[in-house]
């Protein structure tokens, strides 16, 4: 009961009805103001209607009488006149002026006379008038009501003496015509209001359906990705507001998938990783573990030989734990853009000799030859030299962890332009073409198998990426599986303050 509720109040308090309601208060307000437009316009279309069927009955009047006699108006005559028109027209009412437009008499049965004069101004333009415009008096029984009139001079031996002023559509009439004409607008008003506010509504509320169809359906579309349904898109061929709105939610929408699926994917590679570093700290500290407990069983029956051998064991692996973390903490602050180049001019030939002399005993006792192939007069290039230390001995690493006895290695160095290329390559086993892209990841291991199994998970490539990209230097790898593996990247060469400013960027 409760949801039937809450949809009914969600269903009438949606756009659509909301627009209606705004829309259909709009149509009445504009009812209203047309039924006073239609009102006013008639009302003055039938005074000016009048005024004109009538404007000569001022001048008749004037014409058909003598107004003044010797200065003094002739009112028993005037009283007589004005009753006997008022007989044929009882709608008027007459009023005779001074020049002042002070009122001298008139007649005008059932009221009082409010005023006791009225404006000479609006008469004189109606007198002066020749192009028949509508022009409208005082009425002096109502105050200031604007009426239709007719007017005319008044003289006496050539002497201006006033002026007759005939209210056209005097009060008794006013009263009955008022009674007759509001009933008609009345019902003239309520008959048209009431077909134009059908008729508007039906036609608003189905061009809001229709403009809001397309809203529906979005909205619909969006309560069902909220639901969960990550695969719901807008289907929509508008090209205008609406459609950019559905290619953005469109957008979103793949964005927010393709979020969650890199999310899944990494943790993934996380629990990937987990699992085999703790394959990795196990191995060491179970060897650890296990030469120390055989030292304490039989501590009195080992000879010095075999305590010194197993010593040495626990040393190794103790080394291989060390480097393990070592590694992790290190590519950690990488990631972590903790750790920044410290550059500086220096030669990449003596570095390459430096770190060959170092790996010069394991690559022997492996039988494997690592060699040198370069220029002694190559320039200085521009780097943090220890980082870059760390980058050569990784590669070496790697590349004697893969290359099997009689096997070769070779660092070389060349020069392209402004930058020296050093290229590390072997005669080992090589790299899956599909599992290239994967070899620098920190969260997934490349399917080739070490020469050496104990070596374990590694995380040298992945340091090796993470040092060139704070250098702003690209890596590249050819290989071919079962011939060996080649890495190769450019350093840039020393230009004496030059270099700085345009190859090196901490990103």
């Amino acid at each position: 009961m409760n949801n039937k509720m809450k949809k009914e109040r969600r269903f009438f308090s949606s756009l659509y009805w909301r627009i209606s309601a705004i829309f259909l208060i709009i149509l009445i307000i504009l009812s209203v103001i047309y039924v006073y437009i239609s009102t006013y316009t008639a009302e003055m279309y039938y005074q000016e209607a009048i005024q004109r069927l009538n404007a000569e009955v001022a001048p008749h009047i004037v014409a058909e009488n003598q107004c003044f006699v010797n200065g003094e108006a002739n009112v028993d005559a005037l009283q007589d006149e004005f009753h006997s028109v008022m007989v044929l027209n009882p709608s008027i009412e007459i009023y005779l002026l001074n020049t002042e437009g002070k009122i001298i008499t008139y007649f005008a049965p059932f009221s009082t006379v409010i005023l006791d004069s009225v404006p000479v101004a609006p008469i004189k333009e109606f007198i002066n008038d020749t192009t028949g415009s509508f022009v409208m008096g005082v009425d002096p029984k109502s105050g200031n009501n604007m009426k239709g009139f007719s007017a005319a001079e008044v003289y006496e031996d050539s002497t201006l003496m006033g002026y007759i002023y005939v209210i056209l559509g005097g009060e008794e009439y006013e009263h009955a015509s008022q009674l007759v004409f509001g009933s008609y607008m009345l019902r003239l008003g309520v008959r048209s209001m009431t077909i134009t506010l059908i008729a508007a509504a039906l036609i608003s509320l189905i061009a809001l359906a229709l403009i809001t169809r397309n809203l529906r359906k979005i909205i619909l579309v969006i309560r069902r990705f909220k639901d969960g349904d990550i695969n719901a898109r807008i289907k929509m061929k508008s090209k205008g507001e609406m459609g950019e709105f559905a290619d953005s939610f469109n957008d979103m929408a793949d964005k927010i998938v393709s979020n969650i699926e890199e999310i899944k994917t990494m943790d993934n590679l996380r629990r990937e990783l987990v699992a085999n570093v703790s394959h990795d700290l196990r191995t060491p500290l179970a060897t650890i573990q296990g030469y120390i407990e055989t030292i304490m069983i039989k501590s009195e029956t080992l000879s010095e030989d075999d305590k010194k051998k197993y010593l040495q064991t626990i040393f190794a692996s103790t080394e291989r734990l060390k480097n393990l973390v070592d590694e992790m903490f290190e590519l950690s602050k990488l990631e972590a853009r903790e750790t920044v180049p410290n550059p500086e001019p220096f030669s990449i030939a003596e570095l390459v000799q430096d770190v060959q002399q170092k790996n010069l005993i394991i690559a022997e006792n492996k039988k494997i030859n690592l060699s040198l192939d370069f220029k002694y007069d190559l320039p200085l290039v521009y780097a943090d030299i220890g980082m870059m230390e760390r980058v050569l001995q990784n590669l070496i690493d790697n590349a004697l962890k893969f290359t099997s006895e009689g096997g070769k290695i070779t660092v070389s160095l060349v020069q392209q332009n402004h930058n020296i290329r050093l290229t590390v390559s072997d005669t080992g086993i090589g790299i899956k073409q599909e599992s290239i892209p994967h070899i620098f990841d920190r969260y997934q291991k490349a399917e080739r198998t070490s020469t050496n199994d104990q070596e374990g998970l590694g995380l040298g490539l992945a340091i090796v990426k993470k040092i060139l990209e704070v250098h702003n230097i690209l890596i590249s790898v050819d290989s071919t599986e079962g011939k060996g593996t080649s890495f190769s990247f450019d350093i840039p060469v020393y230009l004496k303050g030059k270099t700085a400013e345009k190859m090196l960027e901490y990103s």
